[in-house]
């Protein structure tokens, strides 16, 4: 991001860790299941920081982050964005400390799923398989997988238990061990070096109404106690992967309850997927297919006025159809594609919050996605921690009432008045009764796409 240098400098220094043990086989899951979700930047990334650890077992040296841009032969801005990304997908964990007005980093390693975590996590797994094809998928599945011991076919277990093989302790040798019981403890501040597993990407459970949820399900059918807490992650997850309402999971878990009354969390994985490919001819889904979460949205009546009607339109259409229709039906570019759906997984911003972007952005740069302007103003409503669209709408407002003085001040203004080559929407308008009437264009490209935004925005007169 352009504002990296608020987050991160050159100067400031960091140390590695890991949480746990890392083995030679995460290599493998890191390159072949990780490194197409993640990009070969944050792969390198990882690997130069396992590679910095190995030196030290579960701590590194210190050193500057200058360094790293040298090892890795990229700018800050690639690594500060790279290390984002691999916390979103929860490999790395980042904690800082600043003191003296020097900043110090600590990065803590996170295992990788296992191959079996990896390909039945009901989301990594999705990506990967929309990512790379069906047939290499299938290629990567079997180079995960061995051939089961053959124990139906005439072999009987012989393993002896551990009292057949070893003596038991003496009455006196697990009295003193009692007595002396400290002595098996790791020593204070200290902890045994062991292997954790990862725990995966999580999804907040609060961006699902459960309360609408409950509310649908019958107590007789589907016990409120069968909705613990891990089928709330689980049911967290489906509803962010298949874009699922409460209304809809609704038939989903009634269809996955069991003979016991309780939920049985592989038939609601194949439940909410064959749903998703039953409404979108056996598609899979992407991330910027999604649109915003119930639970964030303020827009609860009827839409009115103006205002209300593009709120509306704006919480309930996934970044990729608001990409379409900016661009009259037509379909976005691959690299539009991929920025957004970067956006979404780094920053994490929220459906409704992205199409308020993509609409402040094209409108402030004659209509095209730029890279690294869309990526400044993601990451600074991210730290904003902007949630709902009329949070967005607002920020916008400010934003672009900050950019008009800040042209004044430096003197950029003339005599004349200067001819507008963009169409504002009525919520940039620091008066809100007052309309963004659009001005002659200075070309007829830029006329062209004046109207196309007019004839969306007109839609909401009707």
């Amino acid at each position: 991001m352009a504002q990296h240098w608020q987050e991160i400098l050159p100067i400031d220094r960091y140390i590695v860790t890991a949480n746990g043990l890392l083995h030679e086989y995460d290599r493998k899951v890191l390159t072949f299941l990780y490194q197409p979700l993640i990009g070969s930047t944050c792969f390198s990334l990882y690997m130069t920081l396992w590679a910095e650890l190995e030196e030290n077992r579960l701590w590194s040296e210190s050193s500057t982050h200058h360094l790293l841009m040298n090892l890795l032969g990229r700018n800050l801005n690639e690594i500060y964005e790279a290390r984002l990304k691999l916390e979103g997908i929860g490999l790395v964990k980042t904690y800082v400390k600043t003191e003296d007005e020097v900043r110090s980093f600590i990065y803590e390693l996170h295992p990788p799923l296992s191959p079996d975590q990896f390909f039945l996590d009901g989301m990594l797994n999705i990506y990967l398989y929309r990512k790379i094809g069906k047939n290499h998928f299938s290629r990567l599945k079997r180079f995960f997988s061995e051939q089961q011991i053959p124990k139906g076919t005439g072999y009987q277990e012989t393993t002896k238990a551990f009292q057949e093989v070893f003596m038991s302790a003496t009455p006196g040798t697990i009295q003193y061990m009692q007595d002396n019981s400290e002595d098996l403890a790791a020593d204070t501040d200290q902890h045994f070096i062991g292997r954790h597993d990862s725990s995966g990407v999580q999804i907040d459970i609060g961006t699902f109404d459960f309360d609408l949820l409950i509310a649908g399900l019958n107590e007789s059918l589907v016990p409120n106690k069968a909705l613990n807490h891990k089928v709330k992650e689980v049911i967290s997850k489906l509803a962010f992967l298949y874009n699922i309402d409460a209304i809809q999971m609704k038939n989903i878990i009634l269809s996955a309850v069991n003979e016991a009354n309780e939920i049985d969390l592989e038939e609601l994985r194949k439940a909410a997927r064959d749903w998703y490919q039953f409404v979108n001819y056996d598609q899979l889904p992407t991330l910027i297919e999604h649109t915003q979460p119930a639970a964030h949205r303020v827009q609860t009546e009827e839409p009115k006025t103006k205002e209300e009607k593009l709120i509306h339109y704006l919480e309930t259409t996934s970044p990729l159809q608001f990409l379409k229709d900016l661009s009259g039906g037509a379909e976005p570019s691959k690299s539009e594609i991929e920025l957004i759906e970067e956006i979404m997984f780094n920053q994490k911003l929220l459906p409704g919050v992205l199409n308020v972007l993509m609409h402040f952005v094209m409108l402030k740069t004659d209509m095209k996605l730029t890279k690294g302007y869309t990526g400044t103003i993601a990451s600074n409503w991210a730290r904003l921690q902007i949630k709902t669209v009329k949070e967005a709408m607002e920020q916008a407002k400010k934003e672009s009432q900050k950019t008009a003085k800040n042209k004044q001040a430096t003197g950029k203004t003339s005599k004349q008045k200067p001819i507008r080559t963009e169409f504002l929407p009525e919520w940039f308008d620091e008066d809100p009764s007052k309309k963004a009437e659009p001005h002659k264009e200075t070309t007829k490209d830029l006329e062209a796409k004046k109207r196309e935004i007019e004839e969306m925005l007109k839609a909401f007169d009707d």
